[in-house]
C-alpha cells in the first residue's frame, strides 16, 4: 500500500502529460501550409492625390507630419478638412491591404475597397521586391478587384471551393495586418452563407480568424492549402478584431474575376422586385407553416418579375430548386444567373403553391432609386378602427408611384396605427392580403379584420414598399 501511495503523484503527472500530448496531436500543424502558400501572398499599398486636410502647427490642430502614413491617415480623418493654401496643394496618401497571385503571369485578387480611387497601386512580393500593378477591374457590390503585374513564373495559390467547407473546420489567413507582412492567424469556420445588411450579393463565410486592417483582400485557406475565400470585413465596436470575420467565398470571387478579366465589368441577373424578410407574424398572415422565403413587397413595372407574372404578396420559397430560407438568399442566387436565363420560382400565393418561369434581366447600375411619393392632398377622408385617417390618392400621385389604387395616411390617431409606426404620407395598398383601391374598400376591409391573429399591411414610404404586421385585441 505504501508503494502505491508513493507512486500515485507520478501516475497523475504522467496521465496529465499524456493528455497534453493527445491534445497537441489533435491540433493541426500549419507549418507546411504556410511555407507553401506564403510566397503567393502579397502586400498592397496605394497612392492617391488628395487635398491637405490640416495645417501643421495651426492652433488647436496637432502636427501630424512626423507620424507614419498609416497613423497620420487615422488622425486626419477626425480633423475637419482645411486647405493648406488657396492653391489646394496635393499630397500622396497610402493605404495598406493584402492580395494573392492566382496566375503565373501576374493576375492578383484583392478587395475593391483596398484599391478604390487609387492613382497608383504597388504590390510587394514575399522577397520584398515591388511591382506596379494595373487595375483590370473592380466590383463594389462584391468588394472584389482584379489586378495585373508584369511577370512570369510567379508563385500562385491553389484555389478551392467554399461550398466544401464545414462549420467548425479549421481555416487560416495570411496577410499584412497594420503593415506586418505575411502574418499568419488561424481559427474555425463559424457559419456559412452569412448575409450582411450592406451586402446583398455575397453569402459570406464567417470565421473567428483574427483579421485586422491590412488583412483585407488576403486569402483564407483550408487545411489542404487551398484558398476558399477572400478576407473582406470584420464586425467590430473597437476598430479591431472581436472574433467576427467575414470572407467572400472563392466561387463568388472567381465568377466576378472572370467577368472583370473578360469585360472589365460585372453583370448580374435581376428580377425587378423589392423583397423583405418573412417573420413569424407575416408567415401566419400569409398562411405559411413557418417563417421562410422572400416576401415580394413591390414589383417594378415592365421588369422581369412583372413580365413573368410575379405579384405583390407572393412569397418566393425557392429558385431553380434552391430553397430561400432567408430573404437575403434570393439576391445572390439571382445575381449568379446570366441575363436572359430562365429561372423557375416556387411561390406561395393566397395560401397555395405555384410555379412561375421568369426570364432574368440585367441588374441596373447602383444609385437608381425608386420614385418617391409627394404629400397627400385633400380628398375624401375616412376614420376607422385602426385609428388612422386616410384620403384618396391623387391622379398625379398614382402616376408618380405607378399605382392603380391605394390610400394615403393623412393623420395617425391613438390606436393600432400609431403602435405599428404608421406616419402621415404613408400609402396603404394592401390590407389583410387584399388590394385596397379606394377609401370604401379600406374601410370595409378594416371593419372585417380578425381579432387576435396576425394581419399584414403593405405600406409605401418614400416610394419603397414593405409589409408590416399587427394584431387587433378583443
Amino acid at each position: 500500500m505504501r508503494k502505491l501511495k508513493s507512486i500515485a503523484p507520478l501516475l497523475a503527472v504522467a496521465l496529465l502529460w499524456g493528455q497534453s500530448l493527445l491534445a497537441q496531436a489533435s491540433l493541426p500543424d500549419f507549418t507546411d501550409l504556410v511555407e507553401e502558400a506564403s510566397p503567393a501572398v502579397v502586400n498592397i499599398s496605394t497612392r492617391q492625390k488628395m487635398p491637405e486636410r490640416a495645417v501643421a502647427g495651426q492652433p488647436g490642430l496637432p502636427d501630424l507630419e512626423g507620424l507614419p502614413p498609416m497613423f497620420r491617415e487615422f488622425f486626419e480623418r477626425s480633423i475637419p478638412q482645411i486647405p493648406r493654401n488657396p492653391g489646394g496643394r496635393q499630397r500622396e496618401a497610402q493605404s495598406l491591404g493584402s492580395g494573392f497571385i492566382i496566375s503565373p503571369d501576374g493576375y492578383i485578387m484583392t478587395n475593391n475597397h483596398v484599391v478604390a480611387d487609387a492613382d497608383e497601386i504597388i504590390v510587394r512580393l514575399s522577397d520584398r521586391s515591388e511591382l506596379e500593378a494595373k487595375l483590370i477591374g473592380a466590383d463594389p457590390r462584391s468588394d472584389v478587384a482584379l489586378l495585373k503585374v508584369e511577370g512570369k513564373d510567379l508563385p500562385v495559390v491553389r484555389l478551392g471551393k467554399a461550398d466544401d467547407l464545414k462549420v467548425g473546420e479549421w481555416v487560416l489567413a495570411i496577410g499584412s495586418p497594420f503593415g506586418f507582412d505575411h502574418s499568419v492567424t488561424a481559427g474555425i469556420v463559424s457559419a456559412k452563407g452569412r448575409n450582411l445588411p450592406s451586402d446583398s450579393y455575397v453569402p459570406f463565410i464567417q470565421t473567428d480568424v483574427a483579421i485586422n486592417p491590412g488583412n483585407s483582400g488576403g486569402p483564407l485557406f483550408n487545411l489542404q492549402g487551398e484558398v476558399v475565400g477572400i478576407n473582406s470585413q470584420i464586425f467590430t465596436r473597437s476598430g479591431g478584431f472581436m472574433g467576427l470575420s467575414f470572407a467572400i467565398p472563392m466561387e463568388v470571387a472567381m465568377q466576378v474575376a472572370d467577368q472583370l478579366k473578360a469585360d472589365g465589368k460585372v453583370t448580374r441577373g435581376w428580377l425587378g422586385v423589392v423583397i423583405q424578410e418573412v417573420n413569424k407574424d407575416l408567415a401566419e398572415s400569409f398562411g405559411l407553416d413557418k417563417p421562410a422565403g422572400a416576401l415580394v413587397a413591390q414589383v417594378l413595372e415592365d421588369g422581369p418579375a412583372d413580365k413573368g407574372g410575379l405579384q405583390v404578396g407572393d412569397v418566393i420559397l425557392s429558385l431553380d430548386g434552391k430553397p430561400i430560407v432567408m430573404s437575403a438568399d434570393l439576391p445572390h442566387l439571382v445575381g449568379g444567373l446570366k441575363p436572359g436565363e430562365k429561372a423557375e420560382l416556387d411561390v406561395v400565393r393566397d395560401g397555395s403553391r405555384k410555379k412561375l418561369n421568369v426570364t432574368v434581366g440585367t441588374l441596373p447600375e447602383e444609385g437608381q432609386e425608386l420614385a418617391s411619393s409627394g404629400s397627400a392632398q385633400g380628398g375624401e377622408r375616412s376614420n376607422n378602427r385602426l385609428g388612422v385617417t386616410v384620403v384618396e390618392l391623387t391622379a398625379e400621385q398614382k402616376k408618380g408611384l405607378d399605382l392603380k389604387g391605394g390610400v394615403v395616411v393623412k393623420e395617425v390617431l391613438n390606436g393600432p396605427a400609431a403602435m405599428i409606426g404608421l406616419r402621415p404620407g404613408d400609402v396603404i395598398t394592401h390590407l389583410n392580403n387584399q388590394a385596397i383601391d379606394s377609401i370604401s374598400a379600406f374601410t370595409q376591409v378594416a371593419q372585417d379584420l380578425p381579432k387576435n391573429r396576425s394581419v399584414s399591411m403593405r405600406v409605401l414610404r418614400q416610394g419603397r414598399a414593405s409589409f408590416i404586421t399587427f394584431k387587433l385585441a378583443e
